[in-house]
């Protein structure tokens, strides 16, 4: 049995990194979100994830940010890191330079920009495998990325790596999700790296998502994911539809800019973001106001 594999499913958090108009990291206001998202049920918390903007944040702040995110949590929920790249050896080297004890896994995307074969991939991160102290989450998200973990490399990371414990699966690729649920071994999870489509992998026989919209409703998507992975399809479509407006607003005009610009409206921090990412236009960030009222009231 893969080691502590069972502590990321669920709703796992892709937690934003909250700014100050100065461009230095809102450590007060980093706390209070935490805070809030472990209030609300949350099972984990992703740190440095896309989400935190981890592509625009020095190497000295990813060291205070695991730090503060490890002492702040002390243990309530499992605390996973964004660990990627598109040089394995800068990828060893981070890993190597990383403050572990209190962290849980590393979520690690797949090599961007550098667009490698298959093999390169699997070879990739059966080092990461190797050189990770703890667990390792695969992360497919090609939009993003412009490649792709094929089902057939996780299977074969799941096969060959024990410390590889599960993917965060955001390709939109029904098909390639299905292969993995249907041939993966029983102790390798299937995580959904889509809100909107959580509810349908989650019913197919998937474990969870780590969510974006938690960090502004940690309670409902909390309460949507168990009554998914319980079976209660019924009650779990509620809570989808009272909140799928919400969640495609926040990725209209690019995200993290949406989320930032809702935790705004909730007074949970300020919407700064870091260059090149710049905040939602005044039409987007009415409709994500108007749908938070809708799901308030």
């Amino acid at each position: 049995m893969r080691k502590g594999y069972h502590k990321f499913k669920g709703t796992g958090v892709a937690i934003i990194t909250p700014f100050r108009k100065s461009g230095a990291i809102d450590f007060e206001s980093f706390e209070n979100i935490i805070n809030f998202i472990i209030t609300g049920g949350v099972d984990f918390i992703v740190v440095l994830g896309t989400t935190g903007e981890s592509a625009t944040i020095s190497k000295p702040e990813k060291k205070a940010l695991i730090e503060f995110s490890i002492k702040v949590i002390n243990k309530r929920v499992p605390l996973v890191v964004g660990i990627g790249g598109n040089s394995t050896s800068e990828v060893v080297l981070a890993i190597h330079a990383t403050p572990f004890k209190g962290v849980d896994a590393i979520l690690s995307v797949c090599p961007y920009y550098t667009k490698p074969q298959q093999e390169g991939i699997y070879q990739h991160y059966k080092v990461i495998a190797e050189s990770s102290p703890v667990p390792v989450i695969l992360y497919t998200v090609p939009g993003r990325t412009s490649s792709n973990i094929a089902a057939s490399t996780t299977l074969r990371l799941a096969k060959d790596c024990p410390n590889i414990v599960g993917i965060k699966e955001a390709s939109g690729n029904f098909d390639q999700v299905f292969q993995v649920i249907k041939n993966r071994p029983k102790d390798f999870l299937v995580i959904s790296g889509d809100d909107g489509l959580a509810l349908p992998l989650i019913s197919a026989g998937a474990d969870g998502v780590i969510s974006v919209t938690a960090n502004a409703f940690p309670l409902e998507t909390s309460e949507m994911i168990k009554y998914a992975m319980e079976g209660n399809v019924k009650s779990a479509r509620v809570v989808h539809y009272k909140l799928i407006d919400f969640t495609n607003a926040l990725f209209a005009d690019g995200s993290p800019s949406g989320i930032k610009a809702a935790l705004e409206i909730k007074k949970l921090c300020h919407n700064y973001l870091r260059l090149p990412l710049v905040p939602v236009n005044h039409e987007t960030y009415k409709l994500i106001q108007h749908c938070i009222t809708q799901i308030e009231k």
